[in-house]
């Protein structure tokens, strides 16, 4: 790949900037001759009213921004591979679009501050590598660049090495802040739009998990209409299914429980009755698992995490603990085995025994065979949970 370095100013690059703000997005610079954000580019995400008045305040400070990437195009633009998060924010102050505080804490926009202020900031130098080379070139450079302290995720990689009518329209889609959806998708998946993070979970529902492949092959759709539709599907199983919401609902693998049970019949009505019989019952230690464990018939007590071991557990440990006792002539209690009272031999009755957890369940012991023991009543309420 071919670099040269070339010096601009703000006050160029800036000409003619134009930001989007339904899109959250910087659009054009150098007078249409620069585009600031192409399709594998991350979203904006420094409009926090933190670090794009830091990249303000560093510009009025004298304090260089760092080196930034261009690449040629075919037509003769430019298109920002680094520093478009540093760009918009520049660009955003420059159009007046949010301000910095002064010295007394009093907000100024670009427009109101002293004309040297202006001039110190439209006439900063920016030291820009002008990049040339194939596709695959630009992209794997892409790929190293650390963008201003904040590495790309994996989902903002493959944006960048899928890059095309594909991604454009599922970014349009699903990492819009504005769309109407966004707040119901809050409900159920967990992460930020503008981090791509529900593009990344419908991407990876339509696709089973192998979300690079199915990249790959639609790369070059211009819509994506599976994965709406795909994506809708499954959110609209789970609001028919579990007409409650539930915070614990939120960033569960929802796709992969709408493929093993959403085949299955289901009364609203009862499955509500019996998450809120869950979220009651104090041995349940994992509220996440309330809802797995609905779906799959109630047949797998270890998606809760439950405190109480179930009965064949404590039938197999009382066999094993009893058959042990009986071999050393001691009681099947050992806690009663190692006193010295008439109980040091009793054979207790499994009715007359607790089962108990050897590494005590509110210190993180599992409710597991390995880590279950019968003691005789009055032992275990001893113990208690030590």
């Amino acid at each position: 790949m071919k670099t040269t370095l070339k010096h601009y100013t703000v006050g160029e690059i800036a000409e003619g900037f134009i930001y989007n703000t339904l899109e959250g997005k910087g659009l054009f610079g150098l007078n249409g001759r620069l585009v600031i954000q192409p399709e594998y580019q991350r979203n904006y995400i420094y409009a926090d009213g933190k670090r794009d008045v830091e990249v303000i305040k560093s510009l009025l400070a004298g304090y260089p921004l760092g080196l930034i990437y261009f690449t040629a195009t075919e037509d003769g633009r430019f298109e920002v591979l680094d520093g478009q998060q540093r760009i918009t924010s520049f660009g955003r102050f420059v159009r007046g679009q949010f301000a910095v505080k002064d010295a007394a804490g009093m907000p100024q926009y670009f427009s109101a501050l002293p004309p040297e202020a202006q001039k110190r900031i439209t006439d900063a130098d920016i030291l820009v590598y002008e990049c040339e080379g194939t596709e695959t070139e630009i992209k794997a450079w892409f790929q190293t660049i650390n963008i201003a302290g904040v590495p790309l995720n994996t989902q903002e990689l493959l944006n960048a090495v899928y890059s095309g009518p594909f991604v454009t329209a599922g970014r349009r889609e699903f990492s819009n802040g504005q769309n109407a959806n966004v707040q119901r998708w809050g409900l159920y998946i967990a992460g930020a739009v503008n981090r791509q993070d529900i593009w990344e979970t419908a991407l990876d529902w339509v696709s089973k998990g192998n979300i690079l492949d199915y990249m790959a092959a639609h790369r070059h759709d211009t819509d994506i209409r599976e994965v709406k539709t795909y994506f809708g599907a499954v959110l609209d199983w789970v609001g028919s299914v579990f007409t409650m919401v539930e915070k614990e609902m939120k960033g569960l693998d929802w796709g992969r429980l709408y493929e093993a049970y959403h085949d299955r019949p289901y009364d609203p009505a009862v499955v509500a009755a019996k998450v809120q019989t869950l979220y009651a019952d104090p041995f349940v230690k994992s509220r996440k698992g309330v809802f797995e464990f609905i779906l799959g018939g109630e047949t797998e007590p270890s998606l809760l995490d439950i405190r109480l071991f179930d009965e064949p557990t404590k039938r197999v440990v009382y066999e094993e603990q009893t058959t042990r006792a009986k071999a050393a002539g001691v009681s099947n209690c050992p806690h009663c085995a190692i006193g010295t009272n008439a109980n040091r031999t009793k054979i207790w009755a499994i009715k007359e025994m607790d089962a108990d957890h050897v590494s005590a369940w509110s210190r993180g012991g599992a409710t597991t065979k390995d880590n279950c023991e019968m003691l005789c009543a009055s032992h275990n309420r001893a113990k208690g949970n030590r």
